[in-house]
């Protein structure tokens, strides 16, 4: 079958589907990415990629769509607007990728089209040539709610393609560790694809100290302190080894001596050989750290950030904490608790147990 998987521009979003985009390949089924800017990069991992947004830029996006709604802004900055940012800014976006994606899927004509709940542009695809349509979830949302909330702010793109709402999708993928998160469909173990660089041999093996891997977003914005300089102001009074993963000059200025600093690497990779992990609260970066069972500090801001943290923390394996929240001692129990590393391996074996993208590729087949 022809199988088209459609992401927002962002890599982020598109990174975990490519797992499943691959298995699906390596099946023998044909398959074309649909996404754009950093999310291009998908194409690393030997996939056709067609680009749906030239010229895409995020931060353009938000500076139109947010003056109009302050109070939602300041929600979505202090990250408790709930689903309410993420409405506003994706139904924007889908708003201007509609077009693009339905023109595409005309000309490919997919069987089959695999979308996550930021990428509604590729469910109204589907719907417009009568194919059966996919959500995957990418995040730790209920991909319903996420959905309903871009598709009311989704604006006339439903009407130019003769539609009055989303049909609903027929099927769903669950990534979520349950005891973490609700989500509702098939259930599907999270991985993701953690693009291009190497990993350094020293990382392969635990170091003489415990090794606590920090790392950034791969997005910035207003709001968007992150964890490394308040880690590498606690750092020198931590019994660690400190590794920052891609800093930004600010923090890798002045480094105490048990900071260390590599570039891009592949974090799922260097997880089993460390600690703890400590980041902006994204959701590939809690995943990650859940599915190699670290405990893991993961600080509240923007977006999704605060619902991730406190998610993560509500279920013991790791603790949310503002930037500025980050202290020595707050770093020490991340390698001491021993109920947070017990809560994590738990929820480990849980994602474990989920079925491997290559398992759902059949059921996803018998629905052509």
């Amino acid at each position: 079958m022809r199988v088209l998987v459609v992401s927002a521009p962002l890599v982020g979003h598109v990174f975990p589907l490519v797992p499943l985009a691959v298995a699906l390949r390596d099946a023998g089924h044909d398959v074309l990415v649909a996404t754009g800017g950093g999310g291009l990069a998908a194409a690393d991992a030997g996939l056709p990629v067609h680009d749906i947004a030239p010229g895409f830029d995020f931060g353009r996006i938000a500076l139109r769509v947010f003056p109009r709604h302050p109070l939602i802004a300041r929600a979505e900055l202090a990250g408790t607007a709930g689903t309410r940012g993420a409405g506003l800014l994706f139904g924007a976006l889908n708003d201007r990728l509609t077009d693009p994606v339905v023109a595409l899927a005309t000309g490919c004509r997919p069987d089959l089209v695999l979308y996550e709940p930021f990428a509604v542009a590729g469910a109204v695809a589907a719907a417009w040539l009568g194919v059966p349509a996919v959500r995957q979830e990418n995040a730790l949302f209920d991909g319903r709610e996420l959905v309903r909330a871009v598709v009311a702010r989704l604006g006339a793109a439903l009407r130019r393609h003769g539609l009055t709402e989303l049909p609903a999708p027929a099927a769903a993928l669950a990534v979520a560790p349950p005891s973490v998160a609700a989500q509702d469909g098939w259930p599907m173990r999270y991985t993701s694809y953690v693009g291009g660089g190497e990993l350094p041999a020293w990382l392969r093996e635990p170091g003489e100290r415990p090794r606590i891997l920090v790392t950034r977003s791969t997005l910035t914005g207003p709001g968007d302190r992150g964890p490394m300089p308040a880690v590498v102001a606690a750092a020198a009074q931590v019994d660690a080894e400190i590794v920052l993963v891609r800093p930004d000059e600010r923090s890798a200025r002045s480094l105490p001596g048990n900071v260390r600093v590599v570039d891009w690497i592949p974090l799922d990779e260097a997880l089993p050989a460390s600690a703890a992990l400590v980041h902006h609260g994204g959701a590939g970066s809690a995943f990650g750290a859940l599915a190699a069972g670290l405990p893991q500090l993961a600080t509240t801001g923007p977006g999704d950030r605060r619902h991730n943290a406190e998610l993560v923390a509500r279920r013991g394996a790791g603790l949310a904490l503002r930037p500025s929240d980050i202290t020595a001692s707050a770093l020490t129990q991340l390698l001491t608790d021993g109920g947070l590393r017990t809560a994590a391996v738990q929820v480990s074996r849980e994602m474990a147990a989920m079925p491997p993208p290559t398992d759902l590729v059949a059921r996803l087949a018998a629905l052509v």
